[in-house]
């Protein structure tokens, strides 16, 4: 049992510090309580199964950011988690060594700093020892390292950093960055495309992986008689630090969000390797990486989809990965889960070809016989068993919830995870993996212990259905208040899903419905046409068709949802961001039914969003020219005689802030609730400068919100400007 005290400052526990304010009946009854919630992420399990590491997010000192720690959960669940680190700057990342010591990564202070190191250190590689004691570096370079990787049966570890192109080693990189740190230079000269990504810029540096041999003095593999060996460990003298060596050299941007993993015997890498195309697009196959050589070599390419996301098998013999086929304008893509053999004989082979849902997050269990994974399935995202000589898939977990982070048991019995739903935050759970594949039956998930509780809500939620016009089953998910009834209905709240591949299955601390219910708004979360966990066809409904089948179910679900006695139909709204946010635009402009509409990060005009999306590529393989002026919400802006709220961040990427300039004008200019002779109307546009697709930091969460409530509050529920919900005093 280890427990780290190098703090390099102060730093909040998980659990806020009480202040004089009456407690509210739950946490979504004050946004500054919401925002001050911990947030449980990541799950690592020691090789011999006898150590469970997840990460808490919580509020610092400040109120404006979050910090992350790492916790350690007993997986029997019988004690107590408890903290493991704490810092000023947080710790993530972790991952355990062979021998039970625990990595992670921080930007902490370095007790041991090496000579030329910067006075803001960029995220290293430290290590806790298992037998205890203090944690300490051993690895860094200037740049920052990550997304560390470790052998399960020998000491490498393999972590990712970035490289200047013109830097000929380490010392040359941190040169490079200094001058142009101190210069202010920012700019990039590009010659490839993309050339940014969802919220950041992309280059001149690029991602590498580098690989490092542990020493035996840094591992718990000090033998117990070897006292000047522990006394080495544990007196604070800086050990000789292992060389960091560029695997990828030259690598350009082929490893721009590319998943990674390493055999167990340390030898060999596979990752997902981008190759540039013709007219801008880019595609992904795997490679292989000689660990002692660094000689690559293609492992699988398919002209036909991208591939990522590898796992090697525990006995270092089969590589398995995720397809996901080219779409083009007049067919979706689909996702399928592959193995091949790592020696590269043998072509690759599809497993569970006939199952008709997407597998991610793949895991193998410890005798390589089969693998494990998440799949979105009728509005929950549970855990499925994939037999590798057969491919029959069998459930696992039989929870209405979501799971991730999959980690086995070294004698396979024991699956542990993170679960969430619409119920409750992510949390550790423990499952019978045993029980569940001998009986060929789901079963149901054990929560052990976790750093955070799981806060009361202030409804209830259901499982709701309708028909859309063409016969198709539509489901939702409807979260109610307390005391909604036929004597005291509910306002509604249609609330639509981003992707928009993807469903409404998981807690989001993002887009979270129980703040609205808190509010007394019925909150409708509709999975449409274009879901995912509802078939390939039904995902093909929608397919270069936006404005066809996704409003129309949309359209239903809400009927259904109004039809009840407990939900008042004269009082609804509709909302939602990114393609959720188009759905938004495109209700506005085709429907009056609702008093408002909140529309965030969205697509108005695509005509002009396909050439500036972060990768306009890929809007090329989702609609012709025709389909997007014909599915462009910009066109009706006439026919909108609804107030609108507008929200989008200038640092958003995937959907550029001209979406919501241009939208912005197009309402207050040509809408039918266009600014009057005195520049009055009723929209509203709150622009955040330094946000991105999403509003990440705690304070702008609190104001997204609190305008989100008081535009509800004046044209849903009725309100004066007076009796609303205030504005935060901080808008000026």
């Amino acid at each position: 049992m280890t427990t780290d005290t190098t703090s390099g400052g102060p730093a909040p526990d998980a659990t806020p510090a009480p202040d004089a304010r009456p407690a509210p009946a739950t946490p979504f009854h004050d946004l500054d309580a919401y925002v001050a919630l911990p947030r449980v992420s990541g799950l690592a399990l020691s090789r011999d199964g006898s150590r469970l590491v997840t990460s808490v997010a919580t509020l610092d000192p400040k109120r404006t950011a979050y910090l992350t720690a790492l916790w350690e959960v007993d997986p029997e669940g019988r004690e107590p988690a408890r903290r493991l680190t704490r810092s000023a700057k947080g710790e993530s990342g972790a991952a355990f060594t062979p021998s039970g010591d625990l990595l992670f990564t921080s930007a902490r202070p370095d007790p041991d700093p090496q000579e030329g190191a910067d006075d803001e250190p960029a995220p290293a590689l430290w290590l806790l020892p298992a037998r205890g004691g203090e944690a300490r570096v051993v690895a860094a370079r200037g740049a920052g390292l990550g997304g560390i990787k470790v052998a399960a049966e020998a000491s490498v570890v393999l972590v990712a950093s970035d490289v200047l192109p013109r830097a000929v080693d380490g010392a040359e990189d941190d040169r490079l960055r200094k001058a142009r740190k101190e210069k202010k230079v920012a700019a990039i000269l590009h010659s490839t495309y993309p050339v940014r990504y969802w919220d950041h810029d992309l280059g001149p540096a690029t991602p590498h992986l580098f690989a490092a041999t542990l020493p035996a003095a840094a591992t718990s593999d000090v033998g117990a008689d070897d006292v000047s060996g522990l006394e080495h460990l544990h007196a604070g003298v800086p050990d000789e630090r292992p060389e960091l060596r560029d695997l990828t050299p030259g690598a350009a941007a082929a490893l721009v969000e590319q998943g990674y993993a390493l055999t167990p015997d340390g030898r060999t890498v596979v990752t997902g390797w981008s190759v540039p195309q013709a007219r801008g697009a880019v595609h992904s196959r795997l490679v292989a990486i000689d660990v002692a050589t660094g000689e690559r070599r293609v492992l699988v390419d398919d002209d036909a989809a991208d591939l990522g996301s590898p796992v090697v098998s525990p006995d270092g013999r089969w590589v398995a990965y995720e397809r996901e086929t080219i779409s083009t304008p007049h067919r979706a893509p689909a996702v399928s889960l592959q193995v091949v053999a790592l020696d590269g004989s043998g072509e690759p082979r599809t497993l569970a070809a006939d199952w008709d849902r997407w597998p991610h997050g793949a895991t193998w269990l410890p005798d390589s016989t089969g693998l494990l994974v998440v799949a979105d399935d009728d509005g929950r995202a549970p855990v499925f068993h994939v037999d590798v000589a057969s491919g029959a898939v069998t459930r696992v977990t039989s929870d209405d919830a979501a799971f991730t982070d999959l980690q086995v048991s070294p004698d396979g019995a024991t699956l542990y995870a993170l679960r969430a739903s619409y119920l409750a935050p992510a949390h550790p759970v423990r499952v019978d993996l045993a029980a569940a594949l001998a009986s060929g039956s789901p079963v149901a998930a054990t929560a052990l212990r976790s750093p955070a509780a799981t806060p009361a809500l202030p409804g209830t939620l259901e499982d709701v259905e309708a028909t859309a016009a063409d016969g198709v089953r539509v489901r939702s998910w409807l979260a109610l208040p307390e005391g909604a009834s036929a004597e005291n209905p509910a306002p509604l709240l249609l609330w639509i899903h981003g992707g928009p591949l993807g469903s409404w299955n998981a807690w989001s601390w993002r887009w979270n419905p129980w703040l609205l219910v808190a509010q007394g708004y019925a909150v409708l979360l509709p999975d449409p046409a274009l879901s995912t966990g509802y078939g390939q066809d039904f995902v093909q409904r929608g397919w270069g068709s936006w404005g066809a089948a996704p409003y129309t179910d949309l359209m239903a679900a809400t009927d259904a949802a109004e039809a009840r006695p407990d939900v008042d139909e004269t009082r609804t709204a509709a909302m939602g961001g990114s393609f959720g946010g188009y759905m938004a635009n495109w209700v506005a402009g085709h429907t009056d039914r609702f008093r408002a509409v909140v529309t965030h990060a969205s697509l108005w005009a695509l005509d002009q969003f396909g050439p500036t999306t972060d990768a306009a590529y890929y809007w090329a393989r989702e609609m012709t020219d025709e389909m997007a002026l014909e599915n462009s919400p910009h066109r009706f802006v006439e026919q909108i005689v609804t107030p609108m709220l507008v929200v989008h961040g200038d640092k958003d990427y995937r959907v550029p802030i001209g979406e919501g300039l241009r939208l912005w004008y197009e309402l207050v200019a040509h809408s039918g609730l266009a600014a009057d002779e005195d520049g009055v109307t009723p929209h509203r546009f709150l622009y955040y400068p330094d946000e991105n697709h999403w509003i990440l930091t705690p304070q702008h969460a609190v104001v997204w919100y609190q305008v989100v409530e008081a535009f509800l509050a004046q044209h849903v529920l009725g309100l004066t400007e007076d009796d609303a919900p205030a504005l935060p005093e901080l808008l000026g």
